[in-house]
């Protein structure tokens, strides 16, 4: 049955609704209807919630989680799982309920009750961490599919690296109009269609309707046709038959491109009079409404009661897998890269793996470079490329410029996963969504490289990396005003304040060849969150020469002490530590006891003990000196400290006369001091 209804209705859905509800019956809608009164409950009961996609998808998810999916309840981290991504966020009460439903511990009835209440696992927007079968934090509109396309990304790599015996599964996703409205969606579609990433598949929820209403206000486009251009297969079905919706599923699986199913629903099914409108989007229904809804489905049990046979009917669902999971882990424990596999999965670093670094550090000591961080930069990947088969390169068409690629390690082609490089276009959003699904996925360690202003483009799933606390590594070039001539458009000045303000990123600003590779080793032994390594695009001089311990890790350090006790310490990151060092000289030869502190890493150095960070700042005259705005230097300088920087944003000349047309130079902090020493 078609799912429209004559024009000129006041609701044309409420037709095709009660269409749909004149149908036979079927264990496969009694066993929708579950999820539909589970979310109407909850949202009900927390007097908020998004109760009308998990009513209008339930069909729909109800078919892929009894057909297609491959999971095991009882193991929800299981390594060849499917990933099912719930990337309409807000319509988080559908995943829960499923989770509920098909035996997954953690997730009982009582935590359905809680829905959006403090310390519940059942979180407004599902919240990676809080149950082990949410693979992603959700909810911001995109992120989600574009996060998804990284997940089959990596396991279309580690199919290559480890073989179809270990790594064989799908990465399912339910999406929204405004998913599909996102520009990272396109960014994300584009590169799934490009490397021919079958084993993706989007449930579109193709309800029409959007919070403002009609989503031919805004949405016209054929997005099937979209969808075939970049390069996927597509079908349309009636997102309310087990049938049609099973006959898909079937269909996506057999597909050599990634599929697109556009589920035709109505958005708050069986609700009396919010069905298909916008009000059974983000508000509870209603007592009547609810009411309503229950006797049109012919449901005549209590708020949060699951009928027994129901109930039994899911948790066989979930454990439909097991089968499949045992016989991979008894392939696995014969499989000769067993323990590699498992190291890779479980995030751990192979034994040794810095040894080459520590190497490539002691030359650099012993050669002591004058070359750009980013250059830098490609030379510690080069130690780190062999030693950790984990890690995966890449960058947003930039490669010559943020020297991100390695000799010997080929980039991935379409149909050819055996590379350890990717080719991300021009599309920083959905570079740094896919690099986040790598790493949840597991199994690869991601770095990507971009224009450190071009952050911006990349912010919604940075912000993302750092809440799920996901390990991925950006290598951002071009760092200042010292890129020069390609002005003000491209000079980052108040880049490295906005990252620095994202909890649990961290920023790493190194000042020479040295501090870069110190900078990349504690970029990959971090586990717990996203790095950004601030790179220049000019030579710098090396200001170490000894190889010892990391000194980058405490976030700040005494690079030179003062002659004396001190009366001034200049702080600076990057590429103005060589402009501390000269001041310091000649505030040195006044008579003026100086010490220059390197500060690669503001969340490092806060991390610090505070008799540390007290004896590394010192007592005397605080001098910032970054080549940026100066928000959030003022608690490391104090009332009385002073800022050497930038006051708004650069111009179009050569890098060294930008430093001394903005004031950025030796001869200023010097002329700084002076006054303030006065």
């Amino acid at each position: 049955m078609a799912l429209t209804a004559a024009p000129g209705a006041s609701n044309p859905a409420l037709a095709v609704q009660a269409a749909l509800l004149a149908r036979p019956v079927t264990e496969e809608r009694r066993m929708a209807d579950c999820l539909r009164v589970l979310a109407m409950d909850a949202v009900e009961a927390a007097k908020s919630g998004h109760p009308g996609m998990p009513m209008g998808m339930a069909d729909a998810a109800t078919a892929l989680f009894t057909r297609a999916l491959k999971f095991d309840a009882a193991d929800p981290t299981w390594p060849d799982r499917d990933r099912f991504i719930l990337s309409a966020g807000h319509g988080s009460m559908l995943l829960y309920g499923l989770l509920y439903l098909t035996g997954h511990a953690g997730m009982g009835i009582e935590e359905i009750k809680r829905f959006r209440q403090l310390h519940s696992p059942a979180a407004g927007h599902p919240e990676r961490g809080e149950h082990p079968a949410i693979e992603m934090t959700t909810g911001p509109l995109g992120q989600g599919i574009a996060t998804a396309v990284g997940m089959a990304l990596a396991e279309r790599m580690l199919a290559a690296r480890f073989g179809r015996s270990l790594v064989d599964h799908r990465t399912w996703v339910i999406a929204s109009d405004g998913d599909l409205q996102e520009g990272v969606s396109h960014e994300a579609a584009a590169l799934a269609g490009h490397y021919r990433l079958d084993r993706l598949c989007v449930l579109w929820d193709d309800n029409g309707i959007s919070i403002d209403g009609d989503t031919a206000l805004s949405f016209t486009e054929d997005v099937l046709k979209r969808f075939q251009a970049y390069g996927w297969a597509v079908r349309r079905v009636d997102g309310h038959d087990p049938v049609a919706l099973a006959g898909a599923l079937s269909w996506a699986q057999r597909n050599r491109k990634p599929t697109l199913i556009a589920c035709r629903t109505v958005i708050g099914f069986a609700a009396p009079s919010k069905a298909g409108t916008a009000a059974s989007h983000g508000a509870p229904l209603g007592p009547e409404e609810v009411a309503g809804a229950r006797a049109a489905l012919g449901w005549e049990h209590p708020p949060f009661v699951i009928p027994p046979d129901l109930k039994a009917r899911w948790e066989a669902a979930g454990r439909r897998g097991g089968g499949a999971r045992r016989s991979w882990l008894k392939r696995l424990a014969r499989h000769p890269l067993r323990a590699e596999f498992e190291r890779a999965m479980a995030g751990r670093l192979p034994d040794n793996w810095a040894e080459a670094l520590h190497a490539h550090r002691a030359a650099l000591a012993q050669s002591r470079p004058r070359i750009a961080t980013r250059v830098a930069s490609q030379q510690a990947l080069a130690a780190l490329m062999p030693a950790v088969p984990e890690l995966v390169g890449g960058s947003a068409d930039l490669t010559g410029s943020n020297n991100t690629d390695v000799k010997g390690f080929p980039a991935i082609r379409p149909g050819d996963y055996a590379g350890r490089y990717i080719h991300w276009g021009v599309r920083e959003h959905g570079m740094a969504a896919a690099m986040n699904g790598m790493a949840l996925h597991g199994g690869i360690i991601p770095y990507g490289g971009t224009f450190l202003v071009f952050s911006d483009y990349m912010r919604p799933a940075l912000r993302l990396a750092a809440l799920m606390k996901n390990r991925a590594i950006h290598v951002m070039t071009h760092d200042s005003i010292g890129l020069g001539e390609d002005g003000p458009t491209h000079q980052p000045v108040e880049t490295l304040a906005s990252l620095r303000a994202m909890p649990n990123l961290w920023v790493l600003r190194p000042a020479d060849a040295m501090e870069t590779a110190e900078c990349w080793e504690i970029a990959l032994r971090r586990a717990d969150g996203p790095c950004v390594l601030a790179l220049s695009r000019q030579p710098l001089p090396a200001l170490r020469d000894s190889a010892g311990e990391n000194r980058c890790q405490r976030g700040g350090y005494v690079l030179a002490e003062a002659s004396a006790p001190r009366r001034v310490t200049l702080i600076a990151t990057g590429s103005e530590v060589q402009v501390a060092m000269a001041a310091r000289q000649t505030l040195e030869e006044e008579g003026i006891p100086t010490a220059v502190v390197s500060l690669p890493c503001f969340e490092l150095f806060a991390l610090q003990a505070e008799e540390y960070r007290t004896a590394v700042l010192g007592q005397g005259l605080r001098v910032g000196i970054e080549a940026a705005v100066g928000m959030g230097w003022e608690g490391l300088l104090g009332p009385e400290g002073v800022f050497i920087g930038m006051r708004g944003f650069g111009a179009s000349a050569p890098g060294e006369v930008l430093f001394e047309h903005f004031g950025i130079t030796p001869a200023a902090v010097v002329a700084a001091v002076r006054k303030r020493l006065r």
